[in-house]
């Protein structure tokens, strides 16, 4: 018969934090609070569009043909279904966005950046990355980015190991393209006026 010194149904003691865990931590969390206020901010003052909306336009500029299943759009934004439907349909008031239902499947909705849309992003572009790196990139040198990078990764993820939707699918792939249907591919923009 085997005898335990604990009951195996007693609860594990937490795994407190150090003092150097714990000022990390801090330090991280003041910062998920803080950075996403500055850029809404940012873009607020100077374009009139949240960061949310601005990163919806920016992810359709992306997309081939400008177009993405409200689905994988939500999922690609970070937010949840109903809360993309309720700025899409504020973008769709302001003639930035368009929405039609999937012709591959009538189940899905799709949302389309139009040339307003476009032009509204691009406008917008040139202020937001130069906070990015304001308030990012310019205080670290390239090693602390590159250590940003890889930290900021792993995180990602802790949070999300098999990096799927909440319906148990795959994320499709960040898309990749020149935001300007102009330009032979690769083009030089993306690397000149990155959308973030």
């Amino acid at each position: 018969m085997l005898s335990y010194d604990v009951p195996m149904d007693a609860p594990q003691e937490p795994r407190w934090l150090n003092a150097e865990e714990s000022q990390a931590w801090r330090a991280l969390a003041s910062a998920l609070v803080r950075l996403p206020a500055a850029l809404d901010a940012q873009l607020r003052r100077e374009a009139g569009i949240s960061h949310f909306e601005y990163q919806v336009l920016a992810l359709l500029s992306e997309a081939p043909g400008r177009t993405l299943r409200m689905s994988a759009l939500a999922t690609l934004a970070g937010g949840s279904l109903p809360r993309l439907s309720q700025v899409v349909a504020r973008l769709e008031q302001r003639g930035w966005v368009r929405r039609t239902p999937d012709p591959a499947d009538g189940r899905y909705t799709l949302a389309t950046l139009t040339g307003q849309g476009q032009a509204k992003v691009t406008q917008a572009a040139p202020g937001h990355v130069q906070e990015v790196r304001r308030l990012v990139l310019d205080p670290l040198t390239k090693a602390q980015s590159r250590q940003l990078r890889e930290i900021s990764r792993r995180i990602t993820r802790a949070i999300d190991p098999d990096e799927r939707r909440p319906d148990n699918q795959p994320l499709p792939p960040r898309p990749r393209r020149c935001p300007d249907d102009r330009h032979p591919q690769p083009c030089a923009c993306r690397e000149s006026r990155p959308w973030l």
